[in-house]
């Protein structure tokens, strides 16, 4: 790896996801055992909540997986969530994100429509603590399937991954909040969209206001914070939104700015 490279490169990419292919298929059973009786109970989104923080946090540690050079980062003192999330035994580093795909083949508590996968790359994720040259994203779809040895229980299973450069999905995440009418307030602090009001201003030709911004419509700012900012299926990246296809989290099209 060449720390003198300003960028992480594609086939530097390819060569980490090498590295944690052995991760797809591996079934976390030891953190997780769920009966299958009892998934009538719970949500698919209550799924993923419990198993994105004991994998986050165990992912590195369980000997029962294949052992491919991850460690924990070191985080800052007081966060509960650091970035970024692991350190590869390459020197790259890694920011998890993770995506529940259902199976249909489990009876469960299902919504009436589909709900948005919420895995996000929020707004403490910017070009200031970014490493274009060190830092990816590890996105690994996983889905509940029965154990091996326990038909009648199932577990987190990984069923495929992918590496992306951190600083192309933070750069696209970035342009697409511009180009939508968006900014940032502050050194990067606070993402932002146009709001109703800010919309009939821009086509009256009145100025906006960019000293301030809502956190509500009611408060009648040109701009809102963006609390749906760096959701994954709204990042204009064609290996990202690629991935996502393959697995069928991006159920129906929208329009490039929907908020």
């Amino acid at each position: 790896m060449s720390l003198e490279r300003t960028r992480i490169s594609a086939a530097e990419l390819a060569k980490l996801r090498g590295e944690l292919d052995p991760l797809i298929g591996t079934q976390f059973s030891s953190i997780l055992s769920l009966p299958v009786k009892a998934l009538q109970a719970f949500e698919p989104s209550q799924v993923g909540t419990i198993v994105g923080s004991l994998m986050d946090a165990l992912l590195p540690y369980l000997e029962s997986i294949p052992q491919v050079g991850l460690t924990k980062h070191e985080g800052l003192i007081g966060e509960r969530e650091g970035y970024p999330d692991y350190r590869h035994a390459s020197g790259f580093r890694l920011e998890l994100k993770l995506l529940y795909k259902d199976n249909p083949d489990l009876e469960m508590k299902r919504p009436p429509t589909r709900r948005e996968p919420s895995a996000r790359v929020t707004q403490k994720v910017t070009v200031k603590n970014v490493n274009p040259a060190l830092d990816a994203m590890l996105l690994i779809a996983y889905q509940l399937q029965p154990q091996v040895n326990d038909p009648d229980c199932v577990s987190p299973t990984i069923i495929d991954l992918e590496v992306l450069s951190m600083i192309e999905l933070v750069e696209a995440r970035d342009k697409r909040m511009v180009e939508c009418g968006g900014r940032w307030f502050g050194n990067y602090e606070t993402p932002t969209i146009l709001s109703n009001a800010g919309r009939r201003n821009l086509n009256r030709g009145q100025p906006l206001d960019i000293d301030s911004y809502g956190r509500k419509e009611s408060e009648g700012k040109d701009f809102s914070e963006d609390t749906n900012f760096g959701k994954l299926k709204r990042i204009p990246h064609p290996v990202l939104q690629a991935f996502l296809r393959k697995h069928h989290f991006i159920v129906n099209e929208q329009s490039e700015c929907q908020i």
